[in-house]
C-alpha cells in the first residue's frame, strides 16, 4: 500500500514537471521580445517607427520624423499628439513601446 502511494505521488510529480518547465521557457521568450519592442522617438527612423508602433504606418511615421526635424526633440511621449494623425488612442496603445532618448549627434 505504501509503495503504491509513493509511486502515485512520484508519477503525479513527473506529470507536473514538463508543464512547469514549459511555463518558465515561455516567460523568458516574452521578456526577450518585450526588451526588443520599443522605439526612441527622438532618434529612430520612420521605418522602425512604422514597424514597432501599433496603428502607425509609413505615412504617420514619416510625419513623426518631419515634426521632430522641424520642431526639435520630443520631451515626453505625449508630445507625439502634436503630430497630425497621432491622437490619444494611438499614444495609449503604444505607451509601453515609446522611449524618449537624448538626441544623438
Amino acid at each position: 500500500m505504501l509503495k503504491k502511494g509513493i509511486l502515485s505521488a512520484g508519477l503525479a510529480l513527473m506529470m507536473l514537471l514538463p508543464n512547469a518547465y514549459a511555463a518558465e521557457g515561455n516567460t523568458e521568450t516574452t521578456q526577450e521580445e518585450a526588451a526588443i519592442l520599443y522605439v526612441d522617438i527622438n532618434n529612430d527612423g520612420a521605418e522602425k517607427l512604422a514597424d514597432i508602433l501599433d496603428g502607425v504606418g509609413t505615412s504617420r511615421a514619416e510625419a513623426i520624423v518631419t515634426y521632430r526635424e522641424e520642431n526639435g526633440p520630443f520631451i515626453a511621449p505625449e508630445d507625439l499628439m502634436n503630430v497630425p494623425g497621432i491622437g490619444p488612442a494611438t499614444l495609449e496603445k503604444n505607451r509601453e513601446r515609446i522611449r524618449v532618448g537624448m538626441v544623438e549627434g
